[in-house]
This record gives C-alpha cells, structure tokens and sequence, in this order.
C-alpha cells in the first residue's frame, strides 16, 4: 500500500519548515515509528539531516525534474518498510519554477496535489497576531487540489501571542488543525553557507541538535494529531532509473568534499545491476571501478588536501588513461579541470583531465533547473539523450579550452543556454546536477 504522508509546508523560504521537521522526524523514530522522509526540489543538505533523524535515506521528490513515472515511483519507494512518510517543502508552498503556463513548476504544492498527501503549514508568526490566521485563510483558498489540514505557528512570543493567533485562526479557517505553536528557539540555529545549511556531517553535535529539535516538537505540538491527518499517497508505481549507469562497478566519490548524491540516482544503478564502490579523495583513497562519479559537494574548501591527495588524482588519470568513464558533477567537474582558484586567491592543481579551470576568488552565482541534451554520444547515452537538473554554485569559469561541449542546455523557461560542460575521451562533466532522463 502507498505510504500515509504529510507534506510540511510554508509560506516562504525562513519560517522554521526544517526545525519542525526535523524535530518531528527525529522524535517519532525515536518512539519506534518506522518513518521515512522525503524534501522537495533539488537539494542534498536537508536530507541529509533528514536521513540522520530517521537512519534512513531521504529521497527528492520534483515535479518538473522528474518524469511521472520516476515521482510515482520513488513514492513506491518511501512504502517500503514504513508507517509514515514526513515531506519537506521548498521555500513556500506555491513557489517554483519561471516554467511556461501549464508546465510544472517544481512546487511543493504540485508535489502536494501529486501525492495527495495533506499539508501542514508552518507560519512564522513574528510580528503578528489576527494576520497569521488571514496568512492561513489565503493559502487554504489558494488552489483546490491540495489540502491544508494543519498549521504549527513558529516564533510564538508567550501565552497571549498563542492565544490571539489560535483563536483567530479558528474563526477564519475552522477546518485547519491548529497543531501547535513553537516559542523562538534561536539555540537550535544551524549555521549556513554559501549554498545553504553547512552539512550534517559538519554539524558539531548532530545529536544533541536532533534530540534537543525533537524534544521542542514534543512540547509544543500535537504530534498525535499531526501523524492522525496523514493519508495515503495516490500515486505509486515501480522504482525508477533516472541515469544510465556508468558502468559495472562504480567507484563513488564520498565525503564532505562530495557528498552531493541523490539516493535515487545510486540505487537506480544498483537496481541496474551495478555495484557502488565508495572512496573518499579527502582520504586520499583510489578509485577502484570501470568507472568513477564524482558527484557536487565542496572541493573549494578543501582544495589544498585534494591538490596533495597523490593517489586520489592517480588513480583517476590511471582510470582516464585505461578508457575507464569518469564523470563529474558541478565540484567533481571542477576537481577533473586543471585547477581550483579558492576563495582566498591560491591556486590549487586538479586533476588536468579537462580543459577548465574555475575560481571562488570573485563569486557569481548560478541557479536555476536545466534541461541538457547531449552533444555527442559519449558515457552518459547517445546523441540527443536529454536529461533534467539543476544548477546551483558560486564558481566562474576563468579558463576553459575549445574542447567538445558534453551538452546543449536550456533553462525552466525554454530559453537556451548554450553550450555547457566538456567531454574529453572517456571523461565528462558540467556544473549540471543530473535528476532524471526526460
């Protein structure tokens, strides 16, 4: 049977949607609930922390990335061996993507009205009372196929704050579950960085954070009642491939310098029969595959020990040298170029397998999803294969030779970007993240 769920929501990027998961998540596993997560859109930290809340992956969920049958599938996915599946929105409910009329557009409200599971709003009620519940009213009115079934206020400043917002919201929208209302917890911050949250394997007490985010939840919201509103989800098929495998037995770059995988992605590989062999560069261990994935993470703020790692960048050119695909995303094909120019200004040579060279020293960002067809068959499929992504990183291209682009891409609305990536020999890469074939 599809798996009961619950989509947590906002109004907007910043309303405590992540505490409260987290919180939530953290504390039903800890009462023995088999509870699965999921995040919507493209993004690897919140799962992260999704998945060392419950021991168990968090998968992205993306209307406009993912083929139908890749989100039903991975919904059949999140059934497995489980009582419930948490959701975590992307900024707010009904934000997405600039796609043309009639696309989708990647919101957590599409995803919504895909899964069928119901929504909890979480409202920052800072600096309101009445308007919260108003907030509230027009989010229930905004579309009808998704259901707003709760609400937790965060930020709740006392005892009269709870009550003028509480009893508000149940003469505006009676038929919305007040669950709760959170007090300002400014201990339980995470710390940030240039692409958002700084990585759960970073935090410095994971654990304490996720019991004390666990023990907030458990105070101050009905969790009884939250888990009572979940439905099961309307959609569910067979578990997708999103990317051709690379190979049969994959060598996986993983750790904090790349930690950007989508779990979907690699069991899709392990579904096709390849094996996954994980090694950490940071370690200076050697891939040992037919071919090697260096996924995203943050080689800018490593690049010294990358640039000393010997057997790490031996290995891969031993590995390009023999034929073997090696394929790089956004880091990973920053560390397969010549060099990395850090933040401080210090060059730090790569591994020299492509022509390209990139630099922190003057930041510009680069954001949005992608559609990529590639230019030439190659490791990825043939000519033409499409695929969708997302780009998201603070680099600039400070040196690339005239070498074959491994893509054409374009952005969510339809306009061309260009060339984009390089494909040299057995070796490819882009600062595209790869979700799914289209």
């Amino acid at each position: 049977m599809p798996v009961p769920g619950i989509v947590l929501a906002a109004p907007s990027s910043g309303s405590g949607k992540t505490l409260a998961t987290l919180g939530l998540l953290a504390h039903l596993a800890g009462r023995g609930l088999r509870v699965v997560s999921a995040k919507v859109g493209p993004d690897y930290i919140d799962p992260a922390f999704h998945a060392a809340a419950t021991r168990r992956p968090c998968l992205n969920l993306d209307s406009w990335a993912m083929r139908p049958s890749t989100l039903s599938g991975l919904v059949a996915a999140l059934s497995a061996d489980a009582d419930l599946a948490i959701c975590e929105g992307v900024m707010g409910l009904l934000d997405g993507a600039a796609a043309p009329p009639g696309q989708p557009d990647g919101s957590t409200a599409e995803v919504a009205a895909v899964t069928g599971w119901p929504v909890v709003l979480v409202v920052d009620a800072r600096g309101m009372a009445a308007s919260a519940a108003a907030v509230v009213l027009g989010f229930v009115r905004a579309r009808a196929d998704i259901r707003i079934a709760g609400v937790v206020f965060n930020r709740v400043a006392g005892d009269r704050h709870r009550r003028l917002i509480t009893e508000s919201c149940a003469r505006l929208c009676p038929e919305v579950a007040v669950l709760g209302c959170l007090p300002p917890l400014a201990d339980l911050a995470v710390p940030s960085r240039h692409l958002g949250l700084v990585q759960a394997c970073e935090h410095p007490d994971l654990a304490g954070f996720l019991a004390a985010a666990a023990a907030a939840v458990a105070a101050h919201v009905d969790v009884a009642a939250l888990v009572a509103l979940a439905r099961p989800a309307r959609c569910a098929g067979s578990h997708p491939l999103p990317l051709p495998p690379l190979g049969g037995r994959i060598a996986v770059a993983r750790d904090r310098a790349f930690a950007f995988a989508y779990p979907a992605v690699l069991e899709g590989w392990r579904r096709a029969g390849a094996e996954l062999a994980f090694f950490s560069p940071l370690a200076d261990q050697s891939p040992d595959g037919d071919a090697v994935y260096l996924p995203g993470g943050y080689p800018e703020l490593h690049a010294g020990r990358l640039a000393a790692a010997g057997c790490f960048l031996g290995g891969l050119r031993r590995l390009a040298d023999a034929g073997c695909p090696v394929f790089g995303e956004c880091g990973g094909y920053m560390v397969l170029g010549d060099g990395i120019v850090d933040a401080a200004g210090d060059r730090h040579r790569m591994a020299g397998l492509l022509p390209l060279e990139t630099s922190f020293a003057s930041r510009r960002l680069h954001l949005g999803y992608r559609r990529a067809a590639l230019a030439a068959a190659g490791i990825l499929g043939g000519a033409g294969a499409k695929f969708s992504g997302h780009e998201f990183h603070y680099a600039t291209t400070t040196f690339q030779a005239d070498a074959p682009p491994l893509f054409h891409a374009e952005d969510a609305a339809g306009a061309d970007l260009g060339r984009t990536g390089l494909a040299v020999g057995s070796v490819a890469g882009s600062f595209l993240h790869l979700i799914d074939r289209v």
